[in-house]
């Protein structure tokens, strides 16, 4: 005999309402989203700073773990058991199984994806799990405009067949990063994919736009959606409606509200 209340376990991810498309999930977190604004007011320095981006990832991975990876039903004798007849749980959890790659995206990528590789070491079969690194930086004119993206190195340890893969990036602005990074991914490094995962704290309508023309398979989740140079019809609209007028980008491309360089933040390196 046994109790089949968690043969099924719901999860509902509660996200904000918009038009960007079933790929993209803006959570609905009032917790988060009051550590977020801390995390990006100028009085928040270290080490308060890294220790709120922790919160929040670790938060973060768990939602997404949750939405995005396979389950099975197992059957676990508790210490009850020697005892009591029936002292096994059933019930539906995360597959152990599962393959993981997450990507640091050097430098403001580094914590967030340390918390994921840490979290998903823990929730998993550690051995299918696994961190690349990507050394990368914006490419800018005379003017601090951002031009482009240079990638000056990389550490990839296999193949990512059959696996999801992770981009804990916590800023996706002009989504020239995380654009490249995914190309890597797709053109160099062998194997397909189960699923290509972006995990963000804050972006843009304009990412979005980007993402959705280079590419419109990857999966975004984030904390917080910030249009704040739209014109200001705009902030009475459905995110989305109105894509093609909404930016949340200032004239050298840092995100508005935003929280100004998360990379120079978190390494206190102002460079």
């Amino acid at each position: 005999m046994r109790d089949h209340f968690y043969d099924h376990v719901p999860w509902r991810l509660s996200e904000m309402e918009h038009r960007y498309g079933e790929n993209v999930h803006v959570l609905a977190d009032p917790l988060l989203l009051g550590q977020l604004a801390t995390l990006c007011r100028k009085e928040t320095v270290q080490p308060e700073f890294n220790r709120i981006v922790a919160f929040l990832y670790h938060s973060l991975v768990h939602a997404v773990v949750n939405t995005e990876l396979p389950r099975r039903n197992v059957s676990v004798p508790t210490r009850m058991a020697e005892t009591t007849p029936g002292a096994v749980f059933h019930g539906e959890i995360i597959e152990r199984e599962t393959r993981v790659v997450t990507v640091n995206i050097a430098r403001a990528g580094t914590l967030p994806s340390q918390i994921t590789f840490d979290m998903l070491s823990t929730v998993l079969d550690p051995k299918g799990v696994r961190q690349d690194h990507i050394v990368m930086e914006r490419k800018t004119d005379a003017e601090g405009h951002v031009v482009g993206t240079d990638v000056s190195g990389s550490k990839i340890g296999g193949d990512v067949d059959d696996a999801f893969v992770f981009f804990p990036d916590p800023m996706g602005a002009t989504g020239g990063s995380l654009s490249r990074a995914v190309s890597i991914y797709k053109e160099k490094i062998p194997g397909t994919p189960r699923r290509l995962v972006a995990m963000h704290l804050i972006i843009t309508p304009d990412y979005l736009r980007r993402l959705k023309r280079e590419h419109p398979d990857v999966v975004v989740y984030a904390l917080r959606l910030d249009r704040g140079t739209s014109p200001e019809p705009i902030f009475d609209t459905v995110p989305g409606e109105r894509w093609d007028e909404e930016s949340g980008l200032n004239e050298t491309q840092y995100i508005v509200p935003g929280g100004g360089g998360f990379g120079e933040l978190m390494n206190n390196s102002y460079v």
